[in-house]
């Protein structure tokens, strides 16, 4: 019975043996190897970031395999374009990336060191020399404004004053603001209840009898001062 074992696992051996060709072999490895590299990265969502920008940046995820690949690893090279906050990836086996961009968006014009740039939902400050389209924004003017802008943006946003009625927002270092709206009238906030404040002036501003008033002084609490 062992006699038989040992023929029958000779000849299997034989004819591997006698079959075995090391081109093929090599074929099939490299075959094996190449199907699943990146060979196709699809960009979508994107309005300000130019893809060819992205692609360029990703440039050496092509080839890599598609399984190895991931999300920071095509997040990392993102970080430092203007506009990028985030990302979603989806892998399309075998060979293809889907990467939908999420971005950040222009919200002022602000100047520093007599420098007009862009500010960014995320408090970047973005160069006006890369040709983004970005339309009417209002401005920003003051020393660190730019440290506490967003969060008073969004104060704004959250209690529903009128942003496109403004043409500058004017920061002191005292840590509070004023706005100029685009009919010329200034309305002067606090330092503190901020929220209470921006709700007082859009009540003000909806009434007939302060439309003739050019400044609306909220700074001191419990009173409005007129001019």
């Amino acid at each position: 019975m062992k006699k038989f074992y040992r023929l029958s696992l000779l000849i299997i051996v034989f004819i591997l043996l006698s079959t075995y060709s090391p081109n093929k072999f090599n074929l099939i490895s490299k075959t094996k190897n190449t199907f699943f590299e990146i060979k196709n990265v699809i960009i979508i969502n994107n309005l300000l970031l130019k893809t060819s920008e992205v692609e360029e940046k990703l440039s050496k995820i092509y080839s890599r395999n598609i399984f190895l690949v991931k999300k920071s690893d095509i997040e990392a090279p993102l970080k430092k374009i203007s506009f990028f906050k985030k990302i979603e990836v989806k892998k399309k086996y075998p060979n293809t990336i889907v990467i939908k961009i999420f971005e950040t968006r222009p919200v002022a014009y602000i100047y520093k060191s007599k420098i007009k740039y862009l500010l960014d939902s995320s408090s970047n400050l973005i160069s006006l020399e890369n040709g983004i389209k970005h339309g009417q924004l209002p401005n920003i003017f003051g020393e660190g404004a730019e440290n506490s802008f967003i969060n008073f943006f969004n104060q704004l946003k959250s209690n529903n004053f009128p942003s496109d009625k403004i043409e500058n927002f004017y920061y002191f270092q005292i840590g509070r603001w004023d706005l100029e709206l685009v009919n010329n009238k200034i309305i002067k906030f606090p330092y503190n209840n901020i929220d209470e404040a921006i709700r007082k002036s859009i009540e003000l501003l909806k009434r007939d009898d302060f439309k003739n008033y050019n400044t609306i002084d909220l700074r001191v609490d419990g009173k409005i001062i007129v001019e």
